[in-house]
């Protein structure tokens, strides 16, 4: 037992055990103690060149967004994606979405979330570990504080060095360039509120809205104490999603899993185990999972809550099954059911037929009707838009010669940005007519209106009719009817219903 004992602790030839240790793991964790800080080993491997790409894609997205232009005719801004909350506007590209098309946005979101529940039942995690926020700028944190001060061992010295001149101007530099890049993000996030170039020389030279700064503070603060010093906390404590997710995953959700079955009783010394006759797995109990395992556990413990399924314990455990001689894999992307079926000696992979399951073909089908319906209405949306407000007081008005008169408030919006003329009528009123306030006063059962491009207009209507017909009812529903003028093509159309 003794030479067992030694041979479990021994390193393999050409690897090199990690003194690392699982410091986030829910045993070791306490409320009340102060957070032991991780420092994770850098990786090597597919699944960190896949991190890799994703962060600067998605950082490229970010940074680069607001810059782009869009021409749009007339007074418009050129920004491809603006936010404009003084005009109440939201511009994509070609797209324009106005207040009262709020459902768009509520579409998104709608999608996001479907989104979401049918990644995580397929990859688990993925979202977490590839494209989170705060997994993005974690990661580019990180990445500035290894080239400053170095891997993980050196890292780790440093924190245990004292206080010398050298540390200093290290830890400086560190957090110089952990603010600029705070600062910046938070001063891109304003750029999608206003125009960019135009708020960027505002900021600048100090004539820029209160607001801007106190964002820029706001969101300054968040990142640096988020992405440099909270890290994995965000994750474990205040992120909800960890305790959702477990009612999104089955037994044939992909998670990073430890193979136990094949892993374990893990040893060290192999060599010497071999020529002893002792049972052992392929784990060489290496500690490499546990080094870069940016959230501090250890993945050989199980599926945990803490764990996002960045996969680079894949890619550590894979290197070292290829120093050691063994198969890659003994840390996998795999199913609870297929882990099952492994663990039992019944031999099983995972196919990508196991892709289409009732919960997965379920999200899919919300989240692309919902995607689906929003490009159908998105296409099919008329360009005039039409709202008319009865007076609420008075009700009426009875005229001398007994004729009973009505007034409404009628909005025409142009959602076009030229200048267009429209017809206004009215339709199932006998013997009514119409008379516009602030015009010459006369009557008559249809009036020419202009908009101004990308504008709402509002007119008053009087609405008149001493039809007996009418008057012998105390309601009679009639008709708004607006109708574009001169145009090239179809021309639009609206029927508005009112009461009289």
């Amino acid at each position: 037992m003794a030479e067992a004992a030694d041979m479990a602790g021994a390193p393999h030839a050409g690897v090199a055990r990690e003194d690392a240790e699982a410091v986030n793991k829910a045993q070791n964790r306490s409320l009340y103690a102060s957070r032991i800080a991780i420092h994770p080993r850098a990786a090597h491997g597919p699944f960190r060149r896949l991190k890799w790409i994703l962060l600067v894609v998605l950082l490229g997205i970010y940074y680069v967004s607001p810059w782009l232009r869009w021409d749009r005719p007339g007074d418009a801004p050129d920004q491809a994606i603006l936010i404009d909350l003084a005009n109440r506007r939201f511009y994509f590209f070609f797209i324009e979405i106005w207040p009262q098309e709020f459902y768009y946005v509520a579409g998104l979101l709608i999608m996001a979330g479907v989104g979401l529940f049918l990644v995580t039942s397929l990859f688990g995690r993925a979202w977490c570990g590839y494209a989170c926020p705060q997994t993005v700028w974690t990661d580019l944190y990180m990445l500035v504080e290894s080239r400053i001060e170095g891997d993980r061992n050196a890292r780790i010295r440093l924190d245990a060095a004292p206080w010398t001149a050298g540390k200093i101007a290290r830890r400086s530099a560190k957090l110089a360039v952990w603010l600029l890049i705070a600062i910046v993000t938070g001063g891109f996030w304003v750029f999608y509120f206003a125009d960019a170039p135009t708020l960027l020389g505002e900021l600048v030279t100090g004539t820029a809205p209160s607001a801007a700064y106190f964002t820029i503070a706001i969101l300054t603060a968040t990142t640096f104490t988020f992405a440099g010093f909270m890290r994995e906390q965000v994750c474990t404590y205040m992120c909800p999603w960890p305790r959702i997710q477990g009612a999104m995953l089955d037994e044939d959700s992909l998670i990073v899993t430890y193979n136990a079955w094949r892993g374990e009783p893990r040893m060290a010394g192999r060599k010497k185990a071999d020529a002893q006759g002792l049972t052992h797995g392929d784990c060489v109990d290496c500690n490499a999972c546990v080094a870069v395992c940016p959230m501090g556990i250890d993945i050989r413990d199980g599926n945990q809550l803490e764990c996002i399924n960045c996969a680079l314990c894949i890619d550590a455990c894979n290197t070292v099954m290829e120093k050691v001689g063994s198969p890659k894999g003994l840390i996998s992307y795999t199913t609870a059911r297929i882990y099952a079926e492994n663990a039992a000696g019944r031999p099983a992979a995972w196919t990508w037929r196991q892709l289409l399951r009732p919960r997965t073909i379920i999200y899919f089908s919300v989240w692309a009707a919902v995607g689906l319906a929003m490009l159908f209405t998105l296409i099919q949306r008329s360009q005039l838009d039409v709202n008319v407000v009865p007076d609420r007081n008075p009700l009426f008005v009875t005229l001398s010669d007994g004729a009973i008169r009505n007034g409404y408030t009628v909005k025409i919006l142009n959602k076009r940005q030229q200048e267009r003329g429209f017809r206004l009528a009215i339709d199932g009123l006998p013997g009514a007519t119409m008379e516009m306030v602030g015009d010459s006063g006369d009557k008559g059962r249809s009036f020419d209106i202009t908009v101004p491009p990308d504008k709402l207009r509002a007119v008053k209507i009087y609405v008149t009719t001493a039809d007996p017909e009418v008057l012998e009812h105390e309601r009679r529903n009639f008709h708004f009817r607006i109708e574009e003028l001169g145009a090239s093509g179809e021309p639009d159309r609206v029927s508005y219903d009112a009461i009289f």
